[in-house]
């Protein structure tokens, strides 16, 4: 007897009228019918290839790139950092991949394709993409140890995409209107793409092009799109605009992630610029799967279908967009109604003379002294001979001497998790979402 073939759910690429705002590029919105136009047209010209790096800085051209090489089945590789030897590495781990980007390199990395001046446009139907279809890998920061692979599905990235939309729309519902967006989180990185890639084809909000870096970079850009406005960025960016007295226009709401963000912070953001903070949990390994209101509460809300099952080794996370548990090395406490709160990673986790600590509140101690703008505390490798690896730090702290940072940390920290090695420096080399690879902290502590 003959097989029946298997059957294929397929999922528009976006939803919304034609004519709907998708993106918002020098103060003019680009409509979805131009959009799908110039994915259409993007495809045609892309290089052969089964994968793709995609390097594009200008988020609508990230966007077009990433949607064309859906439709052509090529997956789009999302590196940790644009750096040459990171995304060296991850083309040499992929067979038949290639480089695009939207600009001329001086460094180009092997097989660069850069997009033409003027997006091509072609016409053709709403595309549709395979619930199974593999659309990208994702790669985690190496802030805890070397950049792993994570495959994402078309079908997994709007599961977890629509919970994300469940999570935030209570922000703009008061308005009767979707948000437009500003992101300061690249496109590359998951929560980036989540929130800025995949968000405006879920519902039809529309997202600014650009990339603010700096405060008045951010104003100019929220003032370049029409209310309600929608902030995304990372605790980083958001304490440089609450200390900057920049004027930001009206706020629907403001989402932070990536790294923990400090309740004093949320508050004073709240404070300032009028919208509700919220703060969102994830991984790449897992997208995002958690919120809260950082001014107000500690403990996580997990988003609908999400479960946590604490392990010796972590946590383990069931959520309705992941095909298998994934387990993340955080060690969280989860009360009876499912909320949560983290203690820390595994790895973060410091025994020493039969006292126990985590690095994430030792760094958190450091960085509220006063006159310290910035810092780390890590956990050396143990010296040959040595069952325990040294506590160290890295500091910003134009203001104070090496005496002062420690004798202030003793007031609140144990003498046996001071820092042993403490140096200084102008700023500390975080990544465009504001973290720190392990790799580069210890060079610079072994430096």
């Amino acid at each position: 007897m003959s097989s029946l073939p298997a059957f294929v759910v397929s999922h528009p690429m976006a939803v919304g009228a034609p004519g709907r705002p998708l993106a918002w590029r020098a103060g003019q919105s680009v409509d979805l019918a131009t959009f799908i136009a110039h994915v259409h047209g993007l495809a045609q010209q892309l290089p052969d290839g089964r994968h793709a790096v995609n390097l594009c800085e200008d988020r609508y051209r990230f966007m077009v790139a990433f949607y064309a090489c859906a439709l052509r089945g090529q997956v789009s590789l999302l590196p940790s950092s644009r750096a040459p030897a990171v995304v060296g590495e991850v083309q040499a781990r992929h067979a038949d991949a290639y480089c695009l980007g939207d600009l001329a390199l001086e460094l180009a990395p092997p097989r660069y394709w850069q997009l033409p001046a003027e997006l091509p446009q072609a016409g053709g139907p709403m595309p549709q993409l395979a619930d199974d279809a593999l659309v990208a890998i994702g790669f985690t920061s190496g802030s805890t140890g070397s950049p792993q692979p994570n495959p994402k599905t078309w079908g997994s990235f709007l599961t977890s995409t629509r919970q994300d939309l469940v999570a935030l729309e209570s922000l703009w519902a008061h308005t009767d209107a979707v948000p437009h967006v500003v992101a300061t989180v690249p496109p590359q990185h998951m929560y980036g793409m989540e929130l800025s890639v995949l968000l405006p084809m879920v519902t039809t909000l529309a997202v600014h092009a650009g990339r603010p870096f700096f405060p008045d970079d951010v104003a100019h850009a929220l003032a370049e799109i029409p209310e309600p406005r929608l902030l995304v960025t990372t605790p980083v960016h958001l304490r440089a605009l609450v200390e900057s007295g920049v004027q930001l226009p009206p706020l629907a709401g403001i989402v932070s992630a990536t790294a923990p963000l400090a309740q004093d912070i949320a508050a004073a953001a709240e404070a300032r610029f009028g919208g509700e903070v919220r703060e969102m949990f994830g991984s790449t390994e897992t997208c995002v799967f958690a919120v809260r209101r950082t001014a107000l509460e500690a403990a996580w809300t997990p988003l609908p279908g999400v479960r946590l099952e604490t392990q010796a080794a972590g946590t383990l996370v069931h959520a309705p967009h992941l095909a298998t548990p994934v387990l993340l090395a955080d060690m969280m406490d989860v009360a009876a109604d499912g909320r949560f709160q983290v203690r820390g990673r595994q790895a973060d986790l410091l025994e020493i003379a039969g006292k126990r600590a985590s690095l994430a509140d030792l760094t958190r101690r450091l960085l509220a002294i006063p006159g310290v703008i910035d810092g780390t505390i890590v956990q050396l490798t143990p010296d040959p001979g040595q069952a325990v690896g040294r506590i160290a730090a890295l500091v910003v702290a134009p203001a104070l001497d090496e005496a002062q940072i420690l004798a202030a940390l003793r007031i609140s920290v144990d003498p046996v998790f001071l820092p042993r090695r403490l140096r200084k420096l102008p700023a500390l080399p975080r990544n465009e979402t504001g973290k720190l690879p392990r790799d580069v902290v210890l060079g610079l502590l072994n430096g």
